[in-house]
């Protein structure tokens, strides 16, 4: 299947006639039978073998189907082969392994951890209508830092999306160091001289599944959407900016992303070492600087050393599966030209206090520090986040620093090239998340976009559940955007307001108690932040979280430029 254009509509046609395949249930037949016999559980033909899954509320959900062979061995750090076929059928009723990945702090918000890990792990889950035909397929990606998370989290559950007649996928891939590791190593004895991308490389791989699989569960695979949250959305991004994945989606979701720079494979480049050079510094680290050392470690061992050394799990510039910066390939009209729905969270940094820098101890010292790293930007800088509320200002100046920027600079340059996008502020307190002082935190529209609310409904133990009739009605609204973006390229809700396109004015959706149209979302705050990253860019310098009273630490006069 690999290097493929992928197949024709005959086959896909073929496959969609043959898709279920019933079990015999030869108590029916009997004559003068007093009841039906149990509905037999459905069976699909994949091109790599037949899978067996269940059936439940008017859905078909297979799970665990390998899309990749499993990258251990001789095959870790390579791109991800062709799953191999097998033969009768396959049990697909229960979730396969997450990915290897290192444990978080169990006091941690987003602390879930899998019920089962393995490096091999390149599996996917799809939740289909029974009656699916030529449905529009949405592929999940998971969040989680590009290091933790998985398919099979609760909060993933398709099956509300897929009652609205979508066909659902989400997929695993590699993590960490076992999916973002470049090394003058891997480079060479790569076909591309590349390295590094492999958690990149898995979801191309799996996206290729579904162009060849989709037609069997019921789903068109000339209308697939990409969508993802924080890594996830990040993942988007990378694949947008990728050749490797044109014409494998035709549709992006990306929820809360960021755009920052990322390594280059071989040099020094915006304040960065090169990709090879911070994985030949882990090698070294660890002991085992050569590859086949390293590919002789234990593959949780591994992990779990390189997150104590802070590997940091990110995209590399390769040349090849990731060519360019991803704000370069928008800018340059290489990304995909598809319609793209994103947006950010009013309070994503209250759940990711982590990244905020000690707060200044009075007013004026704040002050002092902006116009000491921000020079002719602080007056700007202080109207946007200013003294008189130090706390609330630090959180929204790394918001709009990671997130909100990146937002707006992708919805910005979609509509200048004329392509669909639409933008979204999630600005949604309920009682739970208020009670915690973590209102709209990160991630904290997931359940909206899943139709998980109410304590029936799984979430991560330190998870503020959104219940009651007020957030199921919201979900509902925001899952109707979402399912009408994958069906159309538009997103509209039954009931809700029209929801217009950025190039129409600024226009966004305020996601407050009830979706609202609103205009010129966050005013000044894209210009300011633009530029701080413009002049970050001519300077060769990284832009991240280095904001506010971090842009540029140990300067004592103000005078300076942001760099």
């Amino acid at each position: 299947m690999s290097g493929l254009p992928g197949l024709t509509r005959v086959f896909r046609a073929v496959r969609a006639i043959c898709r279920v395949l019933v079990l015999p249930a030869l108590a029916a037949c009997a004559a003068g039978a007093a009841a039906e016999a149990p509905a037999a559980n459905p069976i699909v033909a994949t091109a790599q073998g037949r899978v067996e899954g269940v059936q439940k509320d008017g859905l078909t959900v297979f799970k665990n189907i390998p899309y990749a062979a499993a990258p251990v061995g001789p095959l870790r750090w390579r791109a991800p082969q062709a799953a191999p076929s097998w033969e009768g059928v396959r049990d697909a009723s229960a979730f396969g392994p997450s990915c290897i990945q290192p444990a978080i702090p169990p006091t941690s918000i987003y602390y879930d951890p899998p019920q089962s890990a393995s490096e091999d792990c390149l599996s996917l889950n799809v939740w289909a209508p029974e009656d699916a035909e030529n449905a529009p397929v949405i592929v999940w990606i998971h969040g989680g830092s590009l290091r933790i998370g998985g398919a099979a989290e609760p909060l993933y559950d398709g099956a509300e999306l897929a009652s609205r007649g979508i066909v659902l996928v989400s997929i695993n891939y590699r993590l960490g160091v076992l999916g973002w590791l470049a090394h003058p190593g891997l480079s060479a004895e790569s076909p591309n001289a590349a390295s590094g991308n492999y958690g990149l490389l898995d979801q191309i791989a799996a996206l290729r599944w579904v162009q060849e699989n989709a037609a069997a569960f019921g789903g068109d695979a000339d209308n697939v959407t990409i969508m993802g949250e924080s890594a996830g959305a990040l993942s988007v991004t990378y694949l947008m900016s990728s050749p490797l994945a044109r014409g494998l989606f035709h549709k992006a979701i990306a929820q809360s992303p960021n755009i920052r720079a990322v390594p280059d494979l071989t040099r020094s480049a915006h304040g960065l070492p090169s990709a090879e050079a911070i994985g030949a510094k882990l090698a070294a680290g660890l002991g085992h600087p050569g590859v086949e050392d390293l590919r002789a470690m234990d593959a949780q061992t591994l992990t779990d050393a390189a997150a104590r050394k802070r590997f940091p799990s990110q995209g590399t510039i390769d040349g090849w599966s990731l060519p360019r910066q991803v704000i370069e390939a928008f800018e340059d009209e290489a990304q995909a030209r598809t319609p793209l729905l994103a947006g950010f969270n009013s309070g994503e940094l209250r759940s990711q206090r982590i990244f905020l820098p000690p707060e200044p101890e009075d007013a004026a010292a704040y002050e002092a520090a902006i116009r000491c790293g921000y020079g002719d930007l602080a007056n700007a800088f202080l109207d946007l986040y200013p003294a008189s509320d130090i706390g609330q200002s630090m959180l929204d100046t790394l918001r709009d620093a990671i997130y909100g920027w990146a937002v707006e600079r992708m919805i910005r340059e979609q509509s200048s090239d004329g392509l669909p996008a639409y933008l979204y502020i999630f600005d949604h307190c309920y009682p739970a998340a208020r009670a915690r002082d973590l209102c709209a935190f990160h991630a904290s529209e997931l359940p909206f976009v899943f139709g998980k609310t109410g304590n029936e409904a799984a979430f991560p133990p330190n998870w503020p559940v959104p219940e009651g009739d007020g957030e199921a009605a919201l979900s509902s609204a925001m899952m109707d955007y979402w399912a009408s973006f994958a069906r159309t390229g538009t997103p509209e809700s039954r009931n809700s307001p029209h929801w217009r396109p950025y190039s129409d004015g600024q226009s966004y959706l305020h996601i407050g108690d009830m979706p609202a149209a609103a205009r010129d979302p966050l005013p000044g705050m894209f210009e300011m932040q633009d530029e701080l990253v413009q002049r970050r860019r001519e300077a060769g310098q990284q832009w991240f979280v280095n904001v506010g009273v971090n842009a540029a630490p140990g300067c004592d006069t103000g005078t300076a430029s942001p760099q």
